[in-house]
């Protein structure tokens, strides 16, 4: 019996390397291996690919090439921006206001925060995992002002966009943004202070990071620092990855428009099969939202389960009841919807995705979900 043909359905977790970056990579490497904070020749041609590799993010992100720090991976920039900004507003809040379908690294920096004298409270979030801008306003009247609001641009397991600058606008404390989930796909929101994102998530190379601070905002680096080219981070910088990962992300914003306009239409066929299966709830929240992702879960079946036979069937699909197969913990995020949280599969797209493999998909799930529940014991409607 021949093997099912694989598709590729977990871009939200991770993009496969674009080939924009693979050509800069191979020869980045090559040239990029010096210190640059030396002078001579070799350090001086690493610093100024490091010196283009910013530049390239902030015309992107459209920043200043001074407010781009990379960093060895995204959930690090994570943990510099929440905690720095805290450091750099301690004598005025330590109170840490953060949506409750946040991010693990940003609420286990809280977490961090909370066990060294600091404050955590998270905001609560509706039916579709949206923040209210008014939640803000209301925990400021329970709570106190805050030093820092945590707020991410976009939710990774249900792709709902937070409406960040509505947010920022209810609060004088500065707004952390934790952007993994949207970069290269949405443009980064209005009114963050600080802000995160990863570039395996855009195509580019794993390992590299992007913290952005704006200009002025007050910021302490919460932990030992370095004497590297930029002291905001830590470690000999990767100067071919960072190369990469800004080729990546040029190439990906480059495509972004006719990706998104697919993606939502397949996307909303995959929602449209799960929505004919029987106790069955979907994720696909009305307004701002990701374009690439659909969520569902599946009443009466093991979220493992559906995952591990659509693989057997060539789908690598994620379940967003446990970040890893270790752990049987359901989500934190759609607990916070007040969602289903078991028999839970996210299905995210990318830009090798074929159009014929999520026809298939949705062709098959219906009567997939049907024989699982049988083997539980589900009888038919």
């Amino acid at each position: 019996m021949s093997e099912a043909p694989r598709a590729y359905l977990d871009h939200a977790s991770g993009e496969p390397l674009h080939p924009a970056a693979r050509e800069v990579l191979e020869q980045a490497l090559t040239h990029g291996y010096a210190d640059p904070r030396r002078l001579h020749h070799a350090a001086r041609q690493a610093r100024l690919m490091l010196d283009n590799a910013r530049a390239v993010v902030a015309e992107c992100l459209a920043v200043r090439p001074d407010e781009v720090t990379f960093t060895p991976s995204g959930t690090h920039a994570v943990h510099l921006g929440v905690l720095g900004l805290l450091g750099g507003r301690r004598r005025d809040s330590d109170l840490l206001l953060a949506s409750s379908v946040e991010h693990s690294a940003v609420l286990q920096a809280g977490a961090w925060h909370a066990a060294h004298g600091g404050r955590l409270e998270t905001l609560p979030v509706d039916r579709h995992g949206r923040v209210s801008p008014g939640s803000v306003t209301a925990a400021v009247a329970e709570h106190g002002a805050p030093g820092v609001v945590a707020l991410q641009s976009a939710n990774p397991e249900v792709g709902v966009v937070q409406p960040v600058a509505e947010v920022a606008a209810t609060t004088e404390a500065p707004l952390f943004v934790d952007a993994c989930a949207s970069t290269g796909r949405v443009p980064l929101p209005h009114g963050w202070a600080a802000a995160a994102a990863s570039a395996h998530k855009w195509g580019g190379p794993a390992g590299v990071g992007l913290l952005l601070i704006r200009r002025g905002v007050r910021w302490r680096n919460p932990f030992p620092g370095d004497d590297r080219v930029d002291g905001r981070s830590v470690g000999f910088e990767n100067v071919p990855a960072a190369l990469a990962a800004a080729a990546a992300l040029r190439a990906t914003l480059e495509e972004q428009r006719q990706l998104a306009a697919s993606h939502t239409t397949l996307t909303a066929q995959l929602a449209a099969a799960a929505r004919s299966i029987p106790d069955t709830e979907v994720y696909l929240a009305p307004g701002d939202r990701l374009p690439h992702v659909v969520a569902f879960s599946c009443l009466y079946v093991d979220g493992e389960a559906l995952v591990t036979e659509l693989d057997r069937l060539g789908f690598g699909v994620a379940s967003g009841s446990a970040c890893t197969a270790s752990t049987l913990e359901p989500s934190h995020v759609l607990a916070a919807m007040g969602a289903l949280s078991h028999g839970n599969v996210r299905v995210s797209l990318g830009r090798g995705t074929d159009p014929g493999e999520v026809a298939r998909l949705a062709a098959l799930l219906p009567g997939l979900v049907e024989r699982l529940r049988a083997g539980f014991g589900v009888p038919r409607d």
